[in-house]
């Protein structure tokens, strides 16, 4: 089948992709600063190129395992591994991009925070818009490319749905940028801290610390290339689950391929928005940056709102028209996800000033509160995504017989459709902090740092409230897995009172919590590794603890090093992630592996909203404290806080937000290895 609407589809991303590319130039051609900022901002460069390098080497074995599997196991298995092998260059492909663009913005950031701060926003903002638009654009361009090339190939029956293996390409590939990443940057920042802070009571990004550049690559590897690939992989689950979905039952015989090209179409309308939306933000902007920002999102939202409707309406006509509430109920639940974490997160809001008040009494009742905080922030999240996927189901139900599974698999692509705006946001905040580090480290003049430290703090809001939308969207995107395995494996009801499925829902439940024990632990042995190089580096080289001009530590030793335990600690995790569904399956069989999905669902989703808004709940309240409230830097309040934030670094950015991607590799892999499991 040839449409115009794929068509269009493909135009879209590509617009997507140019708009990137000019966003790119645009940040290139700005003054990158005197040579000090540039031989830093190098160094950052060349640091992010050696993990991601390290990086491809394990990821390239396993695409190879991968493709000699599903081609000797599945019907149609060379076109499923074509697709998958395509989805994980998109996924690389904009990893790689998006860590060369921003290690790049970073300087040019620092250098336009010299004449104001919107200025700097405005750099900081596009850097992080390349990312944004390139993941989007990628993920759509190779989602419709594959459609448009296989979609006869498309055969519920034997779940060897080609965009399902795009999809699997580009997790896996996440799976390994993501977690890799967040290894790599917790055991850089917290090894750093340890020994700079604590033991050399040196300032965070004092130029003196061997491990302050591994921490700035640290930002970019874990915020740029693994939250983007994690939302890219996010976004081609999201439109991949519901034209499975809708390619054969009753949902086909009532909409036929319009059920099939609907999320595509809304996921071109999230391209075009979110190029609306980046315009939002201006350099000659009198807005504050915060204000700049909520504009450029909710800009976005309304926009996509309304294209949504127009879109659906085209597509499957007034008739159908209620499908369009699925989509409007995705959205709102982004928006709603995102003023959750925000709330839990931000230092304007009670929970994190209820952690600075039980920083006064000691770190104890620091952590305690943290923990008290982050568990109760998924009473909202889970309320959420179970009112939009019952409320959705409920009413596409009455649509026609069916519905109400694809409506609930429609919820995902509209909460997705805002991701590019979404990445972007993050992305920017990753390019603040390392411009307020080469700030500091350059020396440049006080007024620069508090600027880059603005934009810095706005960063980690944004950066919590994408963690938090990240999560939420995984949920969704597995929800419409789930609804797409119940079709494939027959499971129109899932027998709850069953010892199969109890048996799988037990493993499903663990399993999030043992893989998050996993990267924690490999956190601690990245983090042991940058403290004994730190400590070897002060003792040996002489001059570097006193500061003695041109004497420098070897940056890039412990970057390597730091590289290499990161992707070393993350092979067994990664391992983990696909051997259990499949061995489930292929062992217990289709009720286990039901059960398994269920569980994994439920475990992974609870356990990573507590994770990421502790963390970043624990991260603010420091930061408040050292903008001088409750005595400032230099008092047991903040030294309290610190332990706090310590604690909360690795919940944040290593295992919650790797809870996303196991999710969805996980319910991918189950998905198109079925025919195996009857």
């Amino acid at each position: 089948m040839v449409t115009w609407i794929p068509l269009v589809v493909l135009g879209a991303a590509v617009l997507g992709l140019a708009v990137a590319a000019l966003y790119a130039r645009l940040v290139l051609r700005e003054d990158p600063g005197n040579e000090r900022m540039r031989y830093i901002s190098r160094l950052i460069q060349r640091g992010a190129i050696t993990f991601i390098n390290r990086e491809i080497r394990y990821v390239v074995v396993y695409l190879a395992a991968m493709i000699l599997l599903i081609s000797l196991t599945l019907k149609n298995g060379w076109m499923i591994s074509l697709c998958f092998l395509f989805g994980a260059a998109c996924a690389l492909l904009a990893g790689y991009i998006g860590l060369m663009i921003t290690t790049r913005a970073n300087a040019r950031t620092t250098e336009a925070a010299r004449s104001s701060v919107s200025s700097a926003l405005s750099v900081a903002f596009k850097g992080g818009s390349v990312i944004g638009l390139t993941v989007t654009g990628l993920g759509l361009l190779g989602v419709s490319a594959c459609f448009l090339v296989f979609e006869s190939a498309i055969d519920l029956s034997n779940s060897s749905s080609t965009v399902l293996g795009f999809a699997l390409g580009a997790a896996s590939v996440a799976l390994f940028l993501r977690v890799g990443g967040g290894i790599f940057t917790k055991g850089a920042d917290v090894g750093a801290d340890l020994v700079g802070k604590v033991e050399e009571g040196i300032p965070e990004d004092d130029p003196r610390n061997p491990a302050v550049i591994a921490d700035n690559v640290g930002d970019n590897v874990g915020d740029v290339a693994g939250m983007g690939s994690d939302l890219n992989a996010s976004l081609i689950a999201a439109i991949a689950a519901p034209i499975v979905v809708a390619s054969t039952g009753q949902i086909n015989r009532a909409l036929g391929d319009r059920g099939m090209l609907l999320p595509l179409a809304i996921g071109a309308v999230g391209v075009v928005c979110t190029i609306v939306g980046t315009l939002f933000i201006r350099k000659s902007s009198k807005r504050t940056p915060g204000k700049s920002v909520a504009l450029a999102m909710g800009g976005t939202a309304v926009l996509v709102t309304v294209a949504s409707f127009f879109v659906t309406w085209g597509i499957v006509g007034w008739k159908n028209i209620m499908l369009f509430l699925a989509l409007l109920i995705g959205i709102l639940a982004g928006v709603g996800l995102a003023f959750v974490s925000g709330y839990f997160t931000s230092s304007s809001f009670k929970p994190v000033r209820r952690i600075v008040e039980a920083a006064m009494h000691g770190a104890g009742t620091t952590v305690i509160s943290g923990l008290s905080e982050g568990m109760m922030s998924t009473l909202g999240t889970i309320l959420l995504l179970a009112v939009a996927s019952g409320v959705s189901f409920i009413a596409c139900r009455s649509v026609f017989d069916g519905a109400g599974i694809y409506g609930v698999s429609l919820i995902g692509i509209g909460m997705l459709s805002m991701a590019g705006i979404v990445v972007a946001t993050d992305s920017f905040g990753c390019v603040a902090d390392n411009a307020g580090g080469i700030a500091e480290m350059a020396q440049l003049d006080e007024v620069v740092r508090e600027r880059t430290d603005e934009l810095d703090a706005l960063g980690n809001t944004t950066a919590a409230v994408s963690k938090g939308f990240a999560i939420g969207a995984a949920g969704l995107v597995v929800i419409s897995l789930l609804a797409a395995y119940a079709d494939a494996s027959k499971f129109m009801t899932i027998k709850l009172i069953d010892e199969n499925t109890i048996l799988g829902l037990l493993l499903g439940a663990m399993a999030p919590l043992v893989f998050s024990a996993l990267a924690m632990r490999g956190v601690q042995v990245a983090a042991h590794t940058v403290v004994e190089e730190v400590r070897r580096q002060f003792r040996e080289i002489p001059g570097l603890r006193e500061g003695k001009p041109g004497v420098e530590p070897d940056y890039s030793l412990a970057i390597d090093m730091t590289a290499r335990t990161a992707v070393h600690q993350m092979l067994i995790p990664a391992l983990f992630v696909f051997l259990l569904p499949f061995g489930i399956g292929l062992l217990l069989g289709l009720d286990s592996l039901a059960g398994f999905l269920a569980g994994a669902l439920v475990g992974g989703l609870v356990s990573g909203v507590w994770m990421v808004n502790a963390g970043g709940a624990w991260d603010n309240a420091k930061k408040y404290i050292e903008a001088g409230n409750y005595g400032g830097k230099g008092t047991a309040t903040h030294a309290a806080s610190v332990v706090g934030d310590t604690v909360g670094d690795p919940l944040k950015d290593t295992s919650g937000p790797a809870m996303n991607i196991i999710m969805k590799v996980m319910a991918l892999t189950a998905l198109i290895f079925v025919p195996l499991f009857h």
